[in-house]
């Protein structure tokens, strides 16, 4: 299959780096019309897949793969077209993602539908790509030169956003990805968090927004 490349229009947001508090009060509240998906206490409207540690400490989602298998953390409600804003920071080695138009199999972590934005600190693993669930695999990376924009250990900040078969994403303040897919699978289904098989994941999550933009 064809390497699809995108977001290489670089786009600099200087007002997304986080650096400061205004910047960083700011990434909190996106905007009026977001809805909050983690209240900072618990898990509310958040299920568990798999047998992974998912919790919550000092206002953080704690993602911990302690068998080394995968492990979801999904919505309650399912989502269509949106636009999504969280802070994810890469402690461990292993691989991450935020899935969307997920579904899976009872009692499995085995999927039956769905894409994924994926994480990954490591360089030249494709932050902010597009990795299809439906065996087509990757679908698009973003350009070369902005491999290096994800910081391991530190916070970094992720805007992607879902329109019909189209899917954009923004990693601290670059543009990454804009692809229409050719061949989109279900229009529907939950947003879940990863812990990919393998690794030693352990990711933290904070600040997640979600702006539902679908037409029932």
């Amino acid at each position: 299959m064809g390497r699809i490349f995108g977001g290489l229009l670089l786009v600099a947001l200087s007002t997304s780096c986080g650096l400061d508090a205004g910047a960083q009060a700011k990434a909190k509240i996106p905007g009026n019309d977001w809805i909050q998906l983690f209240n900072g206490t618990d898990l509310t409207g958040w299920n568990k897949i798999g047998a992974e540690s998912w919790t919550v400490e000092d206002g953080l989602i704690h993602g911990r793969g302690l068998t080394k298998a995968y492990g979801y953390l999904e919505t309650a409600n399912d989502y269509k077209d949106f636009q999504l804003s969280l802070r994810f920071k890469c402690v461990g080695d292993g691989n991450s993602g935020v899935f969307f138009h997920t579904g899976f199999k009872p009692n499995s972590v085995d999927t039956t539908q769905g894409m994924q934005f994926e994480i990954d600190c490591t360089m030249m693993h494709h932050t902010a790509g597009v990795y299809a669930e439906d065996g087509r695999g990757w679908v698009v990376w973003p350009s070369p030169e902005n491999e290096g924009v994800v910081r391991k250990g530190e916070w970094n900040d992720y805007f992607v956003e879902v329109i019909g078969n189209r899917y954009r994403s923004r990693l601290n303040g670059v543009e990454m990805v804009d692809f229409t897919d050719p061949h989109p699978g279900a229009p529907d289904g939950k947003i879940a968090l990863q812990l990919h098989a393998g690794g030693q994941g352990n990711m933290q999550f904070k600040d997640i927004w979600i702006r539902d933009l679908s037409k029932r």
